[in-house]
């Protein structure tokens, strides 16, 4: 065993949703770490949430599936019980919501304070959750290139509900029902904050964030949208995760972009890469860019990670899509 590969050994680490983008990645790093996996899916028996994850080195030995899903009281209890971490990245994301409360806001809050409740039962000293940047900086404070956003920043639900952006509240709202619980029952709890997750693919199905990518490249669009997004590479945010439960200081909030960047930036990056690509060379509306602000790195670095850069993320999901065969060159 490699000396990484023997940092886990004869250890049990609980990850939820784990046939998810981040997850998987994130499975299959603690797998490498000699980590014996205990990893809950909503359908054992579904062969694109399992295949994938049965096929990562070392699952044959170390990976346990269960079966779990986040409306359904005590259903983490048994995947929980007998690990030391529990890593809980499962919560729905999408975008044509048509029941924000059933589809987005319950499972994000009442899964996350679920989980939450059987790590109290067991015991767990540390839960790291898979939060996003979309519980951070969505309030009334300007975001303009000048402006540094840290993790002393809070989205506003308010806001949110006001504007019906669906998936920032539900993942304000479950960050904020997480802090809570974890002040009121006295365990450590670490909350890793990414923006828009890109890079190679694990799972058979196409993620959300990989699917703005595939938008831009795949000639369906002839306008690009009028958005600035904060991107980082999805192998970093699954190492943060680890590096939060192995690293005895981490502590609270982890915001994770590598860059701000806007559509036409990513757009110029893979015209570079991919000169041949059928990129929208027109941004859909005619007002002035949606300026790009800055993330701070202090406290991701503080855990010893250094970012993968944007154009290495973008080559990477590209590549990854041609691979899955979602874009046919």
């Amino acid at each position: 065993m490699s000396s990484a590969a023997a940092i886990g050994a004869g250890k049990a680490v609980c990850v939820t949703g784990a046939s998810g983008y981040i997850a998987s990645w994130l499975v299959k790093l603690l797998l490498a770490r000699g980590y014996t996996v205990r990893a809950t899916v909503r359908d054992t028996d579904d062969p694109k949430k399992t295949l994938h994850l049965h096929a990562l080195d070392g699952a044959k030995d170390r990976l346990h599936l269960f079966k779990a899903s986040l409306l359904e009281e005590g259903s983490f209890d048994a995947a929980i019980a007998g690990s030391e971490c529990v890593f809980h990245t499962a919560s729905p994301f999408y975008h044509n919501v048509k029941d924000p409360k059933a589809e987005l806001l319950d499972p994000a809050v009442e899964g996350t304070l679920n989980v939450l409740r059987s790590c109290k039962k067991a015991s767990i000293k540390r839960v790291v959750v898979t939060s996003s940047m979309a519980a951070v900086a969505y309030n009334e404070k300007p975001r303009t290139p000048d402006v540094v956003v840290d993790e002393t920043w809070f989205s506003h639900p308010e806001l949110c509900e006001k504007n019906q952006q669906w998936y920032v509240l539900s993942k304000t709202l479950a960050e904020d029902a997480a802090w809570k619980f974890s002040k009121d029952n006295g365990f450590e709890m670490v909350t890793i904050n990414p923006a828009m997750v890109i890079g190679p693919l694990l799972q058979p199905t196409l993620n959300t964030s990989a699917e703005v990518i595939l938008k831009l490249i795949n000639g369906s669009s002839s306008t690009y949208p009028n958005f600035s997004f904060g991107w980082i590479n999805v192998k970093d945010v699954a190492l943060a995760h680890i590096l939060a439960y192995e690293v005895p200081s981490a502590n609270g909030r982890y915001c994770m972009v590598e860059r701000v960047a806007h559509h036409s930036e990513i757009l110029k990056i893979i015209h570079e890469l991919y000169p041949n690509l059928p990129v929208p060379d027109k941004c859909a509306d005619d007002g002035p860019f949606v300026p790009t602000y800055q993330v701070s790195k202090d406290k991701i670095r503080s855990l010893g990670l250094q970012l993968i850069p944007l154009e290495t993320s973008i080559k990477e999901t590209i590549e990854s899509l041609k691979e899955k065969g979602f874009l046919s060159l």
